[in-house]
């Protein structure tokens, strides 16, 4: 006999997100969401802990992992965590915008060379 837990009930669920449904516009997996305020009365255990988890970079996939919650279900509280100005989100720096030319140069002779 198995038992829901904490991280499968689909009521919890719809009560953490108020019924709404995931905001996608401003998130992905690798969305990286900072802090931007200590928690404050009145928020929820959940928002807390992302308050805290953010103090540096983290990703939205991280941050569902972390909370044992559905990326779609932690996508809607740091919807209203963005709206009440409490993180910031930003995407990830990819690889290409952290080479410099000269790297990019040696790696073109490098492929001509095989």
């Amino acid at each position: 006999m198995s038992r829901a837990g904490r991280d499968d009930d689909p009521d919890r669920f719809y009560t953490l997100t108020g019924g709404r449904a995931p905001v996608t516009e401003d998130f992905d997996l690798v969305t990286l969401v900072v802090s931007e305020s200590a928690p404050s009365a009145g928020m929820t255990s959940e928002q807390v802990a992302i308050l805290r988890m953010c103090r540096a970079p983290t990703a939205v996939v991280e941050i569902a992992a972390e909370l044992r919650l559905p990326v779609g279900v932690a996508t809607v509280i740091l919807a209203d965590l963005l709206h009440a100005g409490k993180i910031t989100v930003r995407p990830p720096l990819s690889a290409a915008m952290t080479l410099d030319l000269s790297t990019l140069e040696k790696v073109l002779v490098g492929l001509r060379k095989l």
